[in-house]
């Protein structure tokens, strides 16, 4: 009897796995993780975390260096939508759609630094 191989292709955009390295890949998804810290009581957390891990690591670390900017985007992003959305009464509504939507695209982020995969946020204003 033939066996047929048991592994699923790769999903369509997978680069495969870094060579930069398991640090790397971890700072880099800590990075994207950090911003998780917004949803406690420290005002602006969701952008502090991100930029002090990527002060840190930027120099030493390229894939830090890229994935901290990209987090620090975002993050500044949707701090943007929420302000703008709580100033109109329609956009209020919209509100909790924005946090869903961070918390779950931070995650997908994360999983993919986690696997050395640089990940590009959607809706994402550049400002680094």
């Amino acid at each position: 009897m033939e066996y047929q191989d048991q592994n699923p292709p790769p999903p369509p955009g997978y680069d495969g796995p870094s060579e930069v390295g398991d640090e790397q890949n971890t700072w880099a998804m800590l990075a994207h993780l950090s911003t998780l810290l917004g949803f406690t009581a420290i005002p602006f957390a969701n952008i502090i975390a991100p930029v002090v891990i990527w002060m840190i690591q930027k120099d030493t670390m390229p894939l830090v260096d890229d994935q901290g900017k990209e987090a620090i985007n975002f993050q500044i992003s949707i701090t943007i939508y929420i302000i703008a959305c709580a100033l109109t009464v329609i956009g209020i509504v919209l509100i909790p759609v924005l946090i869903v939507f961070d918390i779950v695209a931070t995650v997908i982020a994360a999983i993919k630094a986690k696997d050395g995969i640089a990940y590009r946020y959607p809706m994402t204003i550049r400002f680094l």
